[in-house]
């Protein structure tokens, strides 16, 4: 069920700074999307018009630009970015730009979107770091964020806390380290200050391990009851 506290929680990595204009009708255009069936071949059509020039062929990202991946990501959580984006909960000129298109800007084109997204298979080698921390950033990660990401990163199973794994590395800095700052308004104070408490070596660890997480999920809507994956 969509709650407030909920689609706070869950904004964790890919929300900029922004005004808060309008969470009650953020949240009622979500549910409004969620609730349509996403068409995923016009979603890809969407995407090669509107996405394209800066996610790259396939969302796979743009690490030279600190452009995030977004193929793979979860559908719910991107339909929440989409709304954000729509009522200038998040700040992003180019982003704003693309939902005040027709094409783009209601509840049908965001759940085709991100139905199209979150269908691709994500990055197979996402930009990492140096792999010197990478021992550090699993033990933070496991102890402090696995408890809402899940142990291998995937999100939460209702989709409103964002994978986080195949990301790349400069992203997933960039991201931690504007949370950090407080840069961005949809974000739990108390997240904000956990990671404005990490040290630049903190979080260069949590990125490289994160950006390295790779194979199969424990995603239960993909899982037989045995815990084997489902053909």
């Amino acid at each position: 069920m969509l709650t407030p506290s909920r689609l706070l929680l869950c904004t964790i990595f890919l929300l900029p700074v922004g005004a808060l204009a309008s969470p009650t009708v953020v949240d009622e255009q979500v549910r409004n999307a969620l609730q349509l069936e996403a068409n995923i071949k016009r979603g890809g059509g969407l995407y090669s018009v509107h996405c394209v020039a800066c996610h790259r062929r396939q969302a796979l990202g743009d690490p030279k630009n600190v452009i995030p991946a977004l193929a793979g990501q979860r559908q719910a959580y991107l339909i929440k970015q989409l709304a954000d984006f729509s009522e200038l909960e998040r700040r992003s000129t180019d982003m704003h730009k693309v939902v005040s298109r027709q094409a783009v800007g209601d509840a049908q084109a965001w759940a085709d979107l991100a139905g199209y997204l979150s269908s691709l298979p994500p990055v197979r080698v996402p930009e990492t770091g140096d792999g010197k921390g990478v021992e550090l950033g699993e033990a933070i990660f496991q102890e402090q964020c696995a408890s809402c990401h899940e142990e291998d990163a995937r999100g939460d199973d209702d989709g409103f806390i964002p994978s986080l794994r195949d990301q790349h590395y400069s992203y997933l800095i960039r991201a931690m380290r504007g949370i950090g700052a407080s840069h961005r308004l949809n974000v739990d104070s108390d997240l904000a200050s956990f990671l404005d408490s990490f040290d630049t070596e903190e979080i260069m660890a949590v990125a490289d391990y994160l950006s390295r997480m790779r194979g199969p999920t424990r995603d239960r809507t993909k899982l037989n009851d045995d815990g084997s994956l489902r053909n």
